[in-house]
């Protein structure tokens, strides 16, 4: 591969007292099909195939829809030790939780007893009633341990052969921001009856001590990471507010205002007259030229000019690597309100000044792979597997910018956001056009802080932390009611509920922060 050399993407990443490598190659326990008559559709596996001086932490389960390409992780000590106490011990034996014990079905879920000072890292499946052996497994010292919680349910069973529902969900650690130490060992987690709490207590994810981080990629990697995999921007061919670069916007007009004052300064190339660091205090926004030429021309942006502001930080304990890239847009366009067949225009509701959206792509640091895509949507988002993604060339995967919002989706379509299921929602549409940015080629790295201090020098405009562009409020009941009176009236509602059903950004003109001022800047992206 183009970026060997180092940890990275080496198949094993040590994490302190332990090394692990991903076990990739699985054999099937039970494939859960027929119950009830229903196609349930995944299949619990456990490792073939491992390599000598590993052991196995737990099983492993998923859809039956989507290509066998998960793994669990598997575990060795290192000579790294500090305690007195093994890293890997073997359970005490074995807890039944759930079973299907018929002459159609037969299969067995244990969790494992660990020792004191040591947690269970995943489940048992068996098609034996015999208790698993001691040696199927391994549990981990705690202190090696970070606690998880579960993300995504993935099954739920009622079988005539069981008393109790069962549900099988996917775990993850309870902190994964850029800072996180919880690696995820790939298992899941199950019960036999409705689970409440969203952190498990039986199970729990490793934790990654190595402070070097030394599996992720380094300044030459992280350049040819982008250039394999780098997405191409796709605007919509009716696209009136496109990107520009961050220099353009302040070369071609953009104002600095200061609170109290009503004449703003103009914004030097690099950003290097703008306020550096605190807090959105409100203080400074930015602002379009109060001339209307000036302000339009601005408005429109200029896509030959525009490029990604990438921030390439560790996720998941070092397991992998986020690169989020940023566009700016000069100006976010009105709302589109969808009724049935009706579009309404919602004038100048949803518009401002300054536009930061994203998108990440998680990288497998085991592998170099490209694992999963977020796709930022307003303040929300979605997570979508490598094999779901349209891609353009090779490695390159396609990422659609909504018309005037520039929200960001894998497909293109009309995606509705808002009470949708009420066949009413603002729309975001996302279409092919000329109107392109490869990011392969147009990106800036502007920071990746696990390479330490100086080796990306960031720009001055990204220590500004204050608005992007200016607020207004609008007369939302005005506005609101004008709507109101466009619907047909099997579908009008009050004023009061669709202050609820629709976000608040809506009813306002309020320019963004910058990108290191947002949540995911050190956080997780949304789940």
């Amino acid at each position: 591969m183009i970026w060997l050399g180092g940890s990275f993407a080496s198949g094993r990443i040590c994490l302190g007292e332990i090394e692990v490598l991903k076990a990739e190659k699985l054999e099937k326990v039970w494939r859960c099909t027929t119950l009830g008559g229903k196609s349930l559709g995944f299949t619990f596996y456990r490792p073939s195939e491992i390599p000598e001086g590993f052991f196995c932490l737990g099983h492993y389960c998923q859809s039956n829809d989507q290509p066998l390409r998960g793994y669990v992780l598997v575990a060795r000590e290192t000579n790294a030790s500090v305690s007195e106490f093994p890293a890997l011990e073997k359970p005490l034996g074995y807890s039944l939780i759930w079973s299907i014990d018929s002459h159609d079905e037969c299969v067995y879920f244990w969790l494992p007893n660990p020792p004191t000072g040591y947690k269970a890292m995943g489940i048992v499946v068996t098609s034996s009633p015999n208790e698993p052996e001691v040696e199927e497994v391994r549990c981990m010292r705690a202190d090696l341990t970070e606690t998880c919680e579960t993300s995504d349910l993935l099954l739920t069973i009622k079988s005539k052969y069981a008393k109790n529902v069962f549900q099988v969900w996917n775990t993850e650690p309870c902190d994964r921001g850029m800072l996180a130490r919880g690696v995820s060992v790939g298992t899941f987690f199950c019960g036999s009856a409705y689970f409440d709490s969203e952190q498990v207590v039986d199970i729990a994810c490793l934790k990654n001590l190595d402070s070097s981080l030394h599996a992720m990629p380094n300044q030459n990697q992280i350049h040819a990471l982008i250039q394999h995999y780098g997405p191409t921007v796709y605007f919509h061919p009716d696209e009136k507010y496109l990107p520009s670069s961050v220099q353009w916007f302040f070369k071609n007009g953009a104002v600095l205002y200061t609170a109290g004052s009503s004449k703003g300064k103009a914004i030097e190339y690099a950003g290097s007259n703008l306020p550096s660091g605190g807090t959105n205090d409100g203080a400074f926004w930015i602002d379009l030229p109060t001339d209307e030429d000036a302000r339009n021309n601005l408005k429109k942006g200029n896509i030959e000019s525009a490029e990604l502001y990438v921030h390439v930080k560790p996720a998941l304990g070092g397991a992998f690597t986020d690169i989020v890239m940023w566009v700016f847009c000069p100006f976010n366009g009105p709302a589109t309100l969808k009724v049935a067949l009706m579009n309404i225009e919602m004038g100048k509701v949803g518009e401002h000044v300054g536009d930061w959206e994203h998108f990440t792509l998680r990288i497998s640091n085991f592998s170099g792979e490209l694992w999963s895509v977020f796709f930022s949507q307003h303040s929300g988002g979605q997570w979508v597997n490598a094999f779901d993604l349209e891609f353009i060339k090779g490695n390159k995967a396609i990422v659609y910018s909504s018309k005037d919002g520039h929200a960001s989706f894998p497909h293109s379509g009309t995606y509705l956001q808002g009470p949708s299921k009420l066949g009413i929602g603002v729309r975001n549409d996302a279409a092919k056009s000329k109107f392109i940015v490869d990011s392969s080629i147009k990106y800036e790295v502007v920071a990746a802080e696990y390479l330490g201090e100086g080796v990306i020098t960031e720009p001055c405009w990204l220590q500004y932390m204050r608005e992007w562009g200016p607020t207004i409020v609008y007369d939302s009941r005005s506005e609101i009611d004008k709507i109101i009176d466009m619907l047909p009236l099997f579908v009008r509602f009050s004023v009061e509920n669709l202050f609820e059903l629709f976000p608040t950004e809506l009813y306002g003109e309020e320019g963004p922060t910058g990108p290191k001022e947002k949540d995911n800047w050190l956080g997780d992206e949304y789940c």
